[in-house]
């Protein structure tokens, strides 16, 4: 962290520029879900799969719902706490807007603790110079996915030495290397919480949309609606490896049900226009995710992102299987050159007044 932001963090400072525009909360705090005692050979009784949970409640709080955040693969709760350049993230934006937010870091990332000896293996760390190809610049490789040509929102250069790609490097970490144990530890932990808050909104990012997907399988009457943005994929055979679940590594409920040791089946769809991947769904008949059927779904995607390119596979997936699904794609929306980081870019927050605006298209009208 050799590189100085131009952004100043001491209290007089923070006070001077925010006095003008407090954030009035009623609540703040933190608390933890889905830990299970385990044995240890050295420490007896032992915890793992604990979830770290902070709420923000706001003053006024206008709507019922409350949203739960879901960061993905190597992030944490902080890529919805603010932005690398230091800008508000999207927990402020929502709470300004009279939403109750709960903020997880999923179990093993974060401030969920990460044993390896409690939690298992850790994943293999990837070269850090994949962050700038697949998120900070994009644009810069003339190799690159098609749609990375369009990418212009990142909060800087995007170069290792871009005191914002410093505060974004700073925060990434481990992932369990068991994607099916991950998946789960995630899901006994988001249904616990929503056990405790009651019915919310799920707003999953990219690797968190498998959690979301488990989490809203196992009590559906818990979830209003889910916000997949730019969620992992395409079906089937997702950048984390092959998910026999077509959207999800660990199980989910379909109907009819998948005998024990039975695969779902999947058929070749070719792609649907320039620029857009070939992918897979299941092969007809069909299975459904009862579930998933119950709520409102929306998926996300950046117009600049790798993920611009096979989204429409997913959306294709959820909507075969039963789901009520819309795709908005930010172009669409009047919202140019986001990458797959969209909470953490310039326009992060025409981003989430787009997302606004769904929900209370979908749930309060």
């Amino acid at each position: 962290m050799n590189q100085k932001s131009s952004k100043s963090y001491r209290p007089q400072d923070l006070h001077a520029a925010g006095k003008a525009k407090p954030l009035t909360l009623a609540a703040q705090g933190f608390f933890w879900t889905g830990g299970e005692l385990i044995d240890h050979p050295a420490a007896g009784k032992a915890m793992r799969g604990q979830q770290y949970v902070e709420y923000w409640i706001p003053q006024e709080l206008r709507h019922e719902t409350p949203i739960v955040m879901i960061h993905g693969g190597g992030g944490q709760g902080t890529d919805f706490l603010g932005t690398p350049d230091g800008r508000e993230g999207w927990v402020h934006y929502f709470v300004r807007a009279g939403w109750a937010v709960y903020v997880v870091d999923r179990p093993q990332h974060g401030r969920s603790p990460f044993n390896p000896e409690f939690q298992g293996e850790m994943g293999k760390p990837g070269p850090t110079a994949y962050l700038e190809r697949m998120f900070t610049r994009p644009e810069d490789f003339e190799d690159n996915y098609p749609q990375a040509r369009l990418h212009n929102q990142w909060p800087g250069t995007g170069k290792m030495d871009d005191p914002a790609f410093l505060s974004f490097l700073a925060g990434t970490g481990p992932t369990l290397a068991d994607h099916v144990a991950a998946q789960r530890d995630a899901q006994r932990a988001g249904t616990e919480l929503l056990e405790k808050i009651g019915p919310a909104i799920l707003l999953s990012h990219s690797a968190g949309a498998p959690p979301a997907w488990l989490i809203a399988d196992a009590r559906p009457e818990l979830v209003k609606a889910i916000v997949a943005a730019e969620p992992l994929g395409p079906p089937f055979e997702a950048v984390s490896g092959p998910m026999p679940y077509g959207i999800a590594h660990a199980p989910l409920t379909f109907d009819p049900p998948l005998a024990e040791g039975e695969i779902l089946e999947a058929m070749e769809i070719p792609s649907p226009g320039e620029g857009l991947v070939s992918y897979k769904i299941q092969a007809e008949p069909a299975r459904k995710l009862p579930s998933l059927s119950q709520m409102p779904i929306v998926v996300i995607t950046a117009g600049a992102s790798w993920m611009a390119a096979d989204n429409h596979a997913i959306v294709h997936f959820l909507t075969q299987a039963g789901a009520d699904v819309q795709h908005l794609r930010l172009e669409d929306c009047g919202i140019h050159g986001n990458g797959h980081a969209i909470q953490l870019e310039k326009n992060s927050d025409d981003v989430a007044a787009t997302i606004e605006d769904w929900l209370l298209e979908r749930l309060e009208n």
